[in-house]
This record gives C-alpha cells, structure tokens and sequence, in this order.
C-alpha cells in the first residue's frame, strides 16, 4: 500500500497527465480495468484504460483548453478523496448543444479506490446544470 505522501504525489501525477494532455502517462498511474463511474455522463462508460484515454480525448475536443485543478487530496488507506475544479471553453459540441465559445468553471468531486499503487476505480459527480447556464445552454 502506498503511503499517504506517495497517494498524492499520484494523485498529483494523474492531474498533470490530463492537463498536460500526456495521456500515456496514465500507463503507469492507472489500472488496466479502471472503472469510472459518472451519472453526470452517461454516455461515456470506462471500464479500461483506452476508454478512459478515448473519454479524456474526447472532452479535449469539446473543452480544447480544459484545466483540472485538485483543490483537496484526502487519502485513507487506499481511498482517496478528492475536490476540484474544471475549466474551460466550449469549442466543440457537448452532447446535443452546439459550441458556444463559452468559458465555465465548475467544482466537482470524486473518491478513487487504489490497487497495487493504481487507480483502479472511481466515482465522480458535479452539477450538470451549473456548467449548462455558464455556456449559456439553460436560463441563468
């Protein structure tokens, strides 16, 4: 089991893989069969590691420009739990709204389930409806 200073700096890794768009660098943060649960997109299922870098390329396409900052690490044992912040401009179509050119940041949280110094799993939620109005998509 990693110790709680070795959890973050992977956790740390993880958020420098994404925005850093080194998606081969997740070879060797996450597990082969990572899961990822969402109900905030339900269009995209993740149950390995090509479809999570098939996601993460995808979202690239919509938010170009997206940054993801790790506000909060917490680990306990081989959970951790994490707060955050997602940025960026729509450029592409997300889901059935066209592009706006818009800029949004909103908060999300996640929990992840480490094995054999892995990311194995995790469940992620943030609201729907507060990035839609920012772009402009819902009444504010």
């Amino acid at each position: 089991m990693l110790t709680p200073g070795e959890t973050k700096n992977l956790m740390r890794r993880f958020e420098a893989a994404m925005n850093e768009r080194r998606l081969d660098d997740l070879d060797a943060i996450m597990a082969p069969d990572v899961v990822r649960h969402c109900e905030a997109t339900p269009g995209f299922v993740v149950t390995n590691l090509a479809q999570l870098k098939d996601f993460l390329r995808a979202d690239t396409a919509v938010f170009p420009d997206n940054k993801q900052v790790f506000e909060h690490i917490v680990v306990d044992g081989d959970m951790v739990g994490l707060w955050a912040t997602y940025e960026g401009t729509q450029e592409g179509d997300l889901g059935p709204f066209p592009a706006t050119g818009k800029y949004a940041k909103v908060s999300f949280g996640c929990v992840f389930r480490l094995s054999e110094g892995r990311i194995a799993e995790w469940w992620v939620t943030w609201d729907n409806m507060t990035i839609l109005r920012q772009l402009g998509l819902l009444p504010g």
